[in-house]
């Protein structure tokens, strides 16, 4: 069994990304990313600290707005809108998810799809099922591709099982998958927790990635011997014992399924470190393409 170290590949693209912003440095340029979190939810806030970290450490410009749970559609989407307006600013995230009087479409539909480094505007959701590679590719899906290939993990003529059918993981995923060239050419199944006989779906599969947020949903009898896992799911659960009384596990029985796998990423340390890399990287690209024109 192999682990899938997925914070060793993030300092891989962390380094590759500081690399492209000196080059735009030399050139006059710097990224700037703006991320919005609306409220005070734990998990978001503490997301949104690494974020802010990470792009220090990269030497991007950042900017973090804090806004009250309180805060109204029209003013998220004035501030949205002010940034798309920022000449300093290259990407904008609006950390997800909003209190529930937010609707949260509306606001990713308000954001500058040039600017948008998460990759759900509409406009980059239909570049991405054309294979237009102008647009931009949600992270966390970018950095499961990521991980794959440099895990040395062939995709072309697999069968990749994607457990879960959401915008923000499973259908990108899939359609990156699918796609002609290096890191597709899979043959590509969703499902999803209606699926019917989801343990004979899931066995079938050379790659499996978990994308349904319920802890260790897939256990021993959903992998087949030398299947790949590439679990996306952050749960928290309950550790009494433990400082925090808590702990994060995956979609996947870590303890259950590793040792038939032929590779797997841990819970955490695995996809969570890339879609961090993966958004400073997609950052970098919207500056470069200014850059450039």
């Amino acid at each position: 069994m192999k682990l899938i170290d997925g914070k060793s590949i993030a300092e891989n693209v962390h380094n590759e990304t500081k690399g492209r912003i000196a080059a735009l440095s030399e050139r006059g340029f710097r990224p700037g990313l703006a991320v919005i979190l609306v409220g005070d939810d734990p998990a978001s806030r503490a997301y949104v600290r690494s974020k802010d970290k990470r792009a220090a450490e990269l030497g991007l410009h950042s900017v973090k707005h804090e806004l009250p749970a309180t805060a109204s559609q029209d003013e998220l989407v004035a501030l949205v809108q002010s940034l798309n307006a920022d000449p300093l600013v290259h990407g904008i995230l609006v950390q997800s998810p909003p209190p529930p009087h937010i609707d949260e479409a509306a606001v990713v539909q308000a954001i500058d799809p040039r600017k948008d480094v998460d990759g759900f505007h509409p406009v980059n959701v239909a570049k991405l099922a054309l294979d237009d590679p102008t647009g931009f590719v949600p992270c966390t899906p970018l950095g499961c591709l990521r991980l794959l290939a440099e895990s040395g993990i062939p995709t072309a003529g697999a069968n990749a099982v994607i457990v879960g059918r959401s915008m923000i993981v499973g259908k990108p995923m899939a359609l990156l998958l699918m796609r002609r060239g290096q890191g597709g050419d899979a043959t590509v199944t969703i499902a999803h927790s209606r699926s019917k006989d989801l343990t004979a779906i899931t066995r079938r599969a050379d790659i499996v990635i978990a994308a349904i947020g319920r802890p260790h949903f897939l256990g021993v009898d959903h992998i087949s011997e030398g299947a790949v896992v590439i679990d996306v799911g952050i749960n928290r659960v309950d550790a009494p014992g433990t400082p925090r009384g808590h702990r994060l596990v995956g979609d996947v029985d870590f303890d259950a399924v590793a040792e038939r796998c032929a590779a797997i990423t841990p819970v955490p340390g695995g996809v969570g470190p890339m879609t961090i890399a993966m958004l400073m990287s997609n950052t970098v690209t919207a500056c470069e393409r200014l850059a450039n024109t």
